[in-house]
Parts: C-alpha cells; structure tokens; sequence
C-alpha cells in the first residue's frame, strides 16, 4: 500500500497517473496549501523541503520517497514498468526525465508566476519564461516525431511531462504548429488511466497552484 501525499498540481498528478497506471494500491491524502499542511512538523518529518508529492510505501517498511522524478523512478523499479531495465533504455528514459524535471517544469513553473501571480507586472520575465517554455516544447515536438511517445514505448518520461504540457494554456504558451506533441497529448489523454490520474485529487474552485501562489505572493510583497 502506497500512502500519497498530494495536492491538485503538475508534480503531485504525476505520481498520481503512475499509480493508476501501475495498479498499485494506494491512499492519497490531500495536502492543503492554504492550511500550509506542507510546513507542519509532521510533514517535515517526510520532507524536509516542504513540498509535495511525497509517497511513504507501507509494504517496504513505511519508506519515504520525496521529489517526484525520484518518486516515479522508485515506482518504476519497485515494479518493473514504466522503464526499460537495458542499460541504454534506461538511460533514455531517465535523460527525458530529467528534460522533464530540470527544464520544463522549472521553466514553465516560472511563467506561471510571473504571467499569473507575480505582484508587478514584468513583461521582460514573463517574456522570458514563455518563451523558453515554448522552446522546450519544439525540442519534444521535434522528439516526438516519428514516435508514439517520448521514449518509444510508454514510460515514466512522458508522466513526467503531460501534466506540465497540457496546462499550457494557464502558462500563456501556445502549442499552435507542434502537431507531434499536440498528437501525442491527444494519445496521453485518451489513456484510460491517464485520465483517471490527471484528476486526483479533484481540483476545487481555487486550484491548489493558485492558492500555492497567493503564498509566495505573500512572501514576495
């Protein structure tokens, strides 16, 4: 049994897609940004850094995995799905992954802020940010051509990356002219467990990255 710790973001729905996925048994338990759960004592004493998702794994001696690329590799090795086990297919999976984790979620993380929460309007930063998400986006477009999914077959990379690239919208980023990852969205999308996934936990009128947003805005100004 897997116990989730989570909240109705890009990062927490990963792990929420691969646990559909995987069909692994699991609790998730909602974590509330704007009671700021994620700083109490208890949930530092899972991670220390104060974000979600993290996972405690009942069944391995209630092992705590934080950071959810690390939390999709363990899920992927605990099961033997989701990545290949030859040295050369893991390889691949995991650069995507770390594309993923190092690139696409900061970068776009950062247009979120300033296009939609940041409390002075500065174009140059939104500008910025836009911009090199959507050049993140031509790089998958152009890795994506000739393939169903990132990697080939489907893997860890792409849970990594759909939940980012189907919230362009709310990043101000087109998708407009990527017709490899605007398929391969559509294909994401119509995975049954996928779907299942993207919607845990369900999102409320605020999302959880708006109300993550009002905090840092109370901590910028």
């Amino acid at each position: 049994m897997i116990d989730l710790y989570t909240a109705a973001t890009p990062n927490g729905r990963k792990i929420s897609i691969a646990l559909e996925e995987l069909e692994l048994s699991h609790t998730i338990i909602r974590v509330d940004f704007e009671k700021k759960e994620q700083k109490t004592p208890e949930f530092l004493r899972m991670n220390p850094n104060g974000r979600i998702p993290v996972i405690v794994d009942r069944g391995a001696d209630h092992f705590v995995v934080i950071e959810s690329g690390a939390i999709l590799v363990y899920l992927a090795e605990k099961t033997g799905r989701l990545m290949p086990t030859d040295p050369r297919g893991r390889s691949e999976v995991l650069q995507w992954l770390m594309f993923q984790m190092g690139g696409l979620g900061p970068m776009q993380g950062q247009a979120n802020v300033f296009y939609r929460y940041f409390p002075t309007h500065c174009p140059d930063a939104i500008a910025r940010y836009q911009h090199e998400t959507r050049r993140l986006y031509e790089v998958l477009d152009g890795r994506l051509a000739g393939r169903e999914y990132i990697c080939d077959a489907f893997s860890i990379a792409d849970i990594a990356s759909w939940p980012w690239v189907r919230s362009h919208e709310w990043s101000g980023v087109s998708v407009d002219g990527l017709d490899h990852l605007q398929r391969w969205q559509d294909t994401m999308s119509a995975r049954p467990a996928c779907a299942r996934g993207i919607e845990i936990p369900p999102s409320s009128d605020r999302t959880e990255a708006e109300k993550l947003a009002d905090g840092q805005k109370m901590v910028m100004t």
